[in-house]
């Protein structure tokens, strides 16, 4: 196998993954890469998607809980934290899981972080029509 095929496997795999995640919502980080450096999208791709991504090890729901955590923490990131906010919902996290995950940063992170986090999350689940969150758990 040539080198440009591994690099191809590597990014149709990663492909893969990013479709079941993300779906859309990642599909338009890495289009809206294209006109200023294409290459960025192919290694999130390719790298993260395809190869830690796909790692044996951790659930799809732990690692999206984990980056919901870390983007959290950033406090800086808010369009990332909204697309992996969307991405938890999509393998299975519930609202109540990721508001707890968000809320645990407040220790860690500080409550500015969290608040931003919370705020985030809010967005996402009001797009969805998961709001309000305990009348979705009294359902």
């Amino acid at each position: 196998m040539s080198s440009q095929e591994g690099r191809q496997q590597r990014y149709d795999h990663g492909w893969q993954k990013l479709q079941e995640v993300d779906g859309e919502a990642g599909e338009k980080v890495i289009e809206s890469l294209k006109d200023i450096y294409p290459e960025l999208g192919e290694f999130v791709v390719s790298f993260a998607y395809g190869d830690v991504i796909s790692r044996p090890g951790l659930g799809l729901r732990e690692r999206e809980l984990a980056t919901v955590s870390a983007l959290t923490t950033m406090g800086t990131a808010r369009s990332q934290l909204m697309v992996h906010v969307g991405a938890a919902l999509n393998v299975g996290c519930t609202p109540r899981k990721i508001v707890e995950v968000i809320l645990q940063m407040s220790v860690y992170a500080g409550f500015p972080a969290a608040l931003n986090g919370m705020f985030a999350a809010k967005e996402v689940f009001a797009e969805r029509g998961l709001l309000p969150i305990a009348k979705l758990e009294n359902a």
